[in-house]
């Protein structure tokens, strides 16, 4: 073991060396990293940094540059709490950087989807705010028995809200929010799957209370089949995803897993056991059907009101996805009519002088209703089989 220069100093936030410095201040032009050399430059602050990782560099850096720190005190004189590294400390560097690659998967801005938006669905939204707002909200109440849910699934057709309610635990929830498909726990390199889940559930430890979501989780984690119908890597992922889950119920960190599928059916009966609540997310009810209507197409004052009535009951089987495009096709029959007066012009009319766009008439939604049908519908009896074998459910 060789002795480093006094000159060597440790950067202990993000685990690289500072460069060594000349008699006369400078910065050598060759860095010194944790083992590895290749791809590093040194900034002008002297410490060692790789391209890969210098946009979570740059963001720690700038996080609050606009006040003066001193031994963690604000320059008004006030106690500064001190920052939490955007990083836990890893034993090796090939881990840290599987570490900042999951770090973009962190939604950072928000979505913009309140509980409001989302119609219906009160059961799902019930349980999302037990699992995920209340403890945080009141912790006092959440302990021993009465810990927090640490796994929701939610089932049922496509089209139905399922994203739109990851969404709104994104937006009205204050905890981080890792948005995880199967391109971001699967690489090509033999371990290295394993590996980014369990540094992803560090991540979420680290960062906690945190919220990491499994969308098309059938994708990743289906039923095991035998060694010979499947293969290895596939079984070390879906053995380390159940590992880690069931690891979160010895920590303290407040970790809460969302997933989501079309396909519950298909789910590892392992998994089925850690996703604690497994929530129906059903095709909408007559009363949502009606609100939605009223968003999507509100009658204009000075215009007959639309036969709501008749669009709700003309709608049944219709997923929340197929309502939008109904509405979408029926706000387009009349401008499709004033497209066509338009194109007859030879001359080309300027922005302010564009006539207006006519009302929705009757015939517009019977053109709407004919050309737009319910994509959804057909597996509705297996979800409701399976909602009454392993769904969960709220007794009022």
């Amino acid at each position: 073991m060789t002795d480093e220069p006094l000159s060597t100093r440790w950067s202990f936030q993000f685990g690289r060396k500072k460069a060594p410095q000349s008699e006369n201040g400078e910065v050598p032009h060759t860095a010194v990293s944790n083992g590895s050399s290749s791809g590093m430059t040194a900034n002008g602050n002297g410490y060692v940094t790789d391209r890969p990782a210098m946009a979570i560099y740059e963001q720690y850096r700038n996080q609050d540059r606009s006040s003066t720190h001193s031994n963690g005190v604000l320059s008004n004189g006030s106690e500064e709490k001190p920052q939490k590294s955007l990083l836990p400390p890893f034993e090796s560097v090939e881990m840290r950087n599987l570490a900042e690659s999951l770090s973009r998967d962190i939604i950072r801005g928000s979505p913009d989807v309140k509980w409001e938006s989302i119609k219906g669905l009160e059961n799902a939204k019930r349980l999302l705010k037990e699992a995920v707002v209340m403890p945080i909200k009141y912790p006092k109440y959440f302990t021993g028995l009465l810990s927090p849910w640490k796994g929701i699934l939610l089932f049922g057709p496509p089209g139905t809200g399922k994203t739109m309610l990851a969404k709104a635990v994104a937006t009205e929830c204050n905890t981080t929010f890792f948005n995880i498909s199967a391109s971001s726990v699967v690489s090509k390199w033999r371990g290295d799957s394993e590996k980014l889940v369990k540094v992803l559930f560090e991540l979420a430890r680290h960062h906690a209370p945190s919220t990491i979501f499994l969308d098309e989780i059938d994708a990743i984690i289906s039923q095991r089949g035998e060694a010979r119908s499947e293969h290895e890597a596939s079984r070390r992922l879906k053995t380390e995803l159940l590992i880690q889950m069931d690891g979160l119920m010895r920590t303290e960190e407040l970790v809460f897993v969302l997933a989501a599928t079309n396909l519950p059916w298909e789910l590892d009966a392992a998994m089925l056991r850690r996703l604690e609540k497994r929530i129906l997310v059903p095709l909408p009810e007559p009363e949502a059907r009606r609100a939605m209507f009223g968003e999507l197409l509100p009658s204009q004052p000075d215009e007959d009101e639309l036969p709501y009535d008749l669009l709700v009951e003309r709608t049944e089987g219709y997923s929340g996805s197929d309502i939008r495009l109904l509405c979408k096709e029926t706000a387009m029959q009349p401008l499709r009519r004033l497209m066509a007066v338009l194109e007859t012009r030879q001359d080309v009319v300027p922005d302010d002088e564009l006539p207006k766009v006519g009302p929705i008439r009757y015939e517009d939604i019977e053109a709407a209703l004919k050309n737009t049908r319910p994509s959804a519908h057909l597996h509705a009896h297996r979800y409701e089989k399976f909602n009454d074998d392993y769904g969960s459910q709220i007794l009022e």
